[in-house]
């Protein structure tokens, strides 16, 4: 028998998502645990208004460590460059934010989560991400539905702009595209149940895929942000592009998903974004 057999056997994504949820759970334990006695001491700037703490990098040493043991054959792709390598973005790869919604944590906000996300080149095939303040974990993977806590889940039904509620995030760098966000901003209150920016773009992911948010769209995010979350809102029965309508979202930055008004929304976006 060949050794290199069970590497290029299909992969059981089943059984590598319940093992992730596991993984996430026990990081999600220990930002919680840090929480309690972080001081804004341990901050630290990894550019202007990018912050980061012992916490981000003590969690993704973590994380590193259980997902290596986990699937050996994928690499990784991480927030903080914990594992010091180049990532090949065609191959299999780990997709981890140890701590997405650092600057929540740090000001003592509940909104952040553990998101972990293992894609095949530039296709999400299984995601988790752990929210530690509510103890949800929504879990997906390719063909295997999107689930919280075990339980399946779904995007909401609205399909017009009129019935839905919008979150976002607001860029905290590169903000030459400010004016056309403002103008999106102010074309979609009238037209909307509202707009929310909770600091997370995993959590807000989480969220479109159970139906409590419409849809989410955002740009300036990484792989990182975005690699479970994408995967659980389209297993969900979700739409996921990127701002010109394809699929290029998850290197390039620029994320619109949400139920079946998400053309809509697009139509919006693309109105401004030039």
């Amino acid at each position: 028998m060949n050794s290199d057999a069970s590497i290029q056997s299909p992969l059981d994504l089943a059984a590598i998502t319940r093992d992730m949820v596991t993984i996430a759970t026990d990081a999600g334990a220990f930002l919680l645990q840090e929480r309690s006695k972080f001081q804004r001491e341990a901050i630290e700037y990894k550019g202007v208004n990018d912050l980061v703490s012992y916490v981000d990098k003590e969690t993704e040493k973590q994380l590193v460590i259980r997902l290596k043991q986990a699937l050996p054959q994928a690499g990784f792709i991480t927030e903080e460059g914990t594992t010091g390598q180049e990532a090949d973005q065609t191959a299999l790869n780990w997709i981890i934010d140890p701590l997405d919604g650092t600057t929540n944590f740090i000001h003592g906000l509940p909104v952040f989560s553990v998101s972990i996300g293992l894609a095949q080149g530039k296709t999400p095939i299984a995601g988790v991400i752990y929210d530690p303040n509510r103890n949800e974990c929504f879990s997906a993977w390719q063909g295997g539905g999107a689930y919280c806590n075990g339980s399946k889940i779904s995007v909401s039904p609205a399909t017009q702009l009129g019935d839905s509620l919008i979150a976002t995030g607001f860029p905290y760098y590169s903000f030459d595209k400010m004016p056309q966000y403002l103008q999106i901003l102010e074309a979609l209150m009238p037209k909307t149940h509202g707009l929310r920016r909770w600091g997370s773009a995993a959590i807000d992911l989480a969220y479109v895929a159970c139906g409590r948010f419409e849809a989410f769209y955002e740009y300036n995010l990484h792989a990182w942000d975005m690699a479970a979350g994408v995967l659980l809102v389209r297993e969900a029965g979700g739409i996921v592009t990127d701002f010109d309508g394809g699929d290029e979202f998850l290197f390039r930055g620029d994320v619109i998903a949400g139920s079946g008004m998400q053309p809509e929304l697009l139509s919006v976006i693309q109105t401004y974004w030039q």
